[in-house]
């Protein structure tokens, strides 16, 4: 199967050796994402609630990219510096996602990239958006004719 590889300018370019996200099949490996403003690749100025929006609309922007949307994500894990904040995770979330939800890690680490407070990955399954659309006049009879 092959990968490709997605890309925007929507979302802050990679400051390693990664890519935003790898799409194989409907399946689509989104990279961490952390709080930086993709026009300027500097941390969002703000406090941990501006984070974690940066965050989302990083996020929301390579899974539009890719034909997707935050729905879309079958797991997402969040690293966070202070757990502290999970509350806050969970009420901003709230507000880019509908449920279902998706299944879920929330993960305290010691540090994050560029002193970030938070970081996001995720897996997006867009099996339900690449269905062929069937066109009925196409198909023929059902009959066998």
């Amino acid at each position: 199967m092959s990968r490709e590889i997605i890309s925007t300018d929507k979302a802050p370019q990679a400051i390693g050796t990664y890519s935003q996200a790898v799409k194989v099949g409907s399946t689509v490996y989104l990279s961490g994402q952390i709080p930086l403003i993709p026009e300027t690749m500097e941390m969002v100025d703000g406090d941990m609630e501006a984070q974690i929006v940066r965050v989302f609309d990083n996020l929301t922007a390579v899974c539009q990219v890719a034909g997707g949307d935050l729905n879309d994500i079958a797991k997402l894990n969040i690293f966070l510096t202070d757990l502290s904040h999970f509350p806050l995770v969970n009420e901003i979330m709230a507000r880019y996602f509908s449920q279902p939800y998706p299944a879920r890690a929330a993960i305290g680490v010691a540090s994050l990239p560029k002193d970030a407070g938070v970081e996001m990955d995720g897996v997006m399954d867009l099996r339900d958006k690449l269905k062929p659309v069937v066109n009925p006049d196409e198909m023929g009879s059902m009959d066998g004719e």
